[in-house]
């Protein structure tokens, strides 16, 4: 099968990937032997590239957006899923199930948990293995290319939205609107929230405007309104800081993001005082990504997606890191 290789970690510029013809792996116990039929291209992908994140698997195949079809099933696998199913892949792949935080329903943080395209080889590929625990059913009414990027973009915004704590019909601010900000930004005007985006990126104010922001301004300008929850999603650290002086008493800021450059000092009384909070966002739990496909499934989310072919994902992730798209890029084999 023909799939990409993270052999040499660095700039994206610099040719980290290499395209090389690999044998299709054997589902071990418990899991189940996919064909790809999408992948989505998340800025993870590009970190675990690029060695913003430290190799855990030399020579890892990235990509954990995965769309498949079930084409075998490995020995002691459920019955819940059959050969020809449509499946998930998402970032998640592992927990152990014993430790105080899988006990306790925050498996995202279990100290053995293990990821998609980080720890195991994942979806730029034309063939793929899940363990079947983790593996998800898929919403109806979506193609493989828009259903991709609901897996880590759709999900991780719907976790980013949770940390947020957003009170019902509550002002929330958006930095930064790429591929996880459009669809969180979607389904908080759906539950009835009042949306303000902040990005430097043109078109992506555009697509904020149609789909229902309230406002739309530069990624560092003051919001029109205090909010009572923001969202940070690009991989800026000095965005932190109009972000929560833009809150309002008691708001929250959380950091969707899984690596983040540098945060500057802050100033107590105007970033933290009366209450306002920073929250990370780890991952995400099963039951994140069965809540948020199951909003997917009652409200439509418009995707905006742009295809490339399996052979051109390097490219792909160049021009993710280059921004030269909004929304989100979906490899199609």
């Amino acid at each position: 099968m023909l799939c990409w290789r993270a052999r040499r970690p660095g700039p994206i510029d610099t040719g980290p990937l290499d395209e090389v013809r690999s044998v299709i792996p054997e589902p071990a116990s418990g899991e189940l032997l996919v064909r790809v039929l999408a992948c989505g291209v998340c800025r993870t992908d590009l970190h675990v590239v690029e060695g913003d994140l430290p190799v855990h698997r030399a020579g890892v195949v990235p990509g954990h957006e995965v769309v498949g079809a079930v084409v075998a099933l490995g020995s002691a696998t459920e019955e819940e899923f059959a050969v020809g199913d449509r499946v998930g892949i998402a970032w998640l792949r592992h927990t152990c199930g014993e430790c105080a935080f899988c006990l306790r329903g925050a498996e995202n943080l279990c100290p053995r948990s293990a990821y998609t395209g980080w720890d195991a080889d994942g979806g730029y590929a034309e063939f793929a293995c899940v363990p079947a625990a983790y593996a998800l059913r898929l919403p109806d009414g979506y193609s493989d290319a828009d259903a991709a990027p609901l897996l880590c973009a759709g999900i991780i915004g719907y976790r980013a939205l949770r940390r947020a704590n957003l009170p019902p019909a509550g002002r929330l601010g958006i930095y930064g609107f790429g591929g996880s900000a459009h669809i969180a930004a979607q389904i908080a005007v759906a539950q009835g929230a009042e949306v303000h985006v902040m990005t430097r990126d043109p078109a992506a104010r555009e697509l904020a405007t149609a789909l229902g922001a309230a406002s739309v301004q530069g990624a560092a300008d003051p919001s029109p309104v205090r909010l009572d929850s923001a969202i940070l999603f690009a991989p800026v650290g000095e965005l932190v800081l109009p972000a929560l002086a833009a809150l309002d008493r008691g708001g929250v800021l959380a950091i969707a993001g899984i690596h983040l450059s540098d945060i500057p000092a802050l100033n107590y009384q105007q970033h933290l005082f009366q209450e306002r909070e920073i929250r990370s966002v780890t991952a995400n739990t099963r039951a994140d990504s069965r809540e948020f496909l199951a909003l997917a499934g009652e409200h439509r989310i418009s995707l905006t997606t742009h295809g490339y072919s399996l052979g051109r994902a390097d490219r792909a992730l160049a021009d993710l890191a280059h921004g030269r798209f909004t929304g989100a890029a979906v490899l199609v084999p």
